[in-house]
């Protein structure tokens, strides 16, 4: 649950979700000091997970008891961070490399009035959004792209930001018909890509943008074309595949 931490990358003199678990990690198996930690990908403040995976490198001589390094590490961080499984894997496996596919879900809650309980999980959206407009908006997303519009630059020199999206789609929720999820799934994703997404199709399912804009505003790429960034906490990381 991101919504206390300031993102899950270390940072200096902030509260972070792998810092905290290194910390975790380097009390409870009594290293000198906290282990290095690779991420299958960023998040940032206030973006949730429940499918991150990530993969650190022990001294030969750590005791590896995969039983006892999860059920303490429940007891030590839960029930902001939950460790839901520990295994030991072979030198070829990389957490972020590794991986095949990503898969973002951004709920909406879309009612008239907010909801307290939903308050750090959803964006509440009061204008009612139109479920056929939303799809709509997400068939120019499919394929390969260059996301710059959705990105900005990239973060270091070299990179691009050109990314595969295998799928993207809009359900409303049938145990709860005020609550719309966006899935998408891609092989990768660049910072705040999802989000700036997402807030660009909120638009179109307001009857503000059209989808027809969507493949204009790709090939733009330019930042300031897509609008508005949706909020962080209706982000969840929901998969890793490898």
């Amino acid at each position: 649950h991101g919504a206390a931490f300031s993102g899950l990358a270390p940072q200096p003199g902030q509260r972070t979700v792998v810092g905290t678990l290194a910390e975790a990690l380097a009390k409870m198996l009594r290293l000198p000091e906290p282990p290095h930690i690779v991420m299958s990908g960023r998040t940032d403040t206030g973006v949730h997970a429940w499918g991150q995976v990530l993969h650190l490198e022990l001294p030969p001589d750590a005791k590896v008891d995969t039983h006892r390094i999860s059920r303490s590490l429940y007891r030590m961080l839960s029930p902001e961070i939950v460790v839901r499984e520990v295994t030991v894997v072979d030198d070829e496996f990389h957490a972020r490399f590794s991986a095949s596919a990503r898969r973002y879900r951004y709920t909406v809650l879309n009612d008239e009035l907010p909801d307290p309980w939903l308050a750090d999980t959803a964006w509440h959206v009061p204008t009612p959004l139109n479920l056929d407009l939303l799809r709509l908006g997400c068939d120019p997303l499919l394929g390969e792209h260059d996301f710059s519009s959705f990105c900005g630059a990239p973060e270091r020199p070299g990179l691009t930001n050109n990314r595969c999206v295998f799928s993207a789609t809009w359900v409303r929720q049938t145990h709860d018909p005020r609550l719309l999820v966006f899935e998408i799934v891609g092989n990768a994703f660049c910072r705040q890509m999802v989000r700036s997404v997402t807030g660009l199709l909120v638009e179109i399912g307001k009857g503000k943008r059209t989808a027809g804009e969507v493949r204009a505003i790709l090939d733009g790429k330019d930042r300031t074309l897509a609008g508005p960034i949706a909020p962080a906490h209706g982000l969840c990381l929901w998969e890793v595949s490898y």
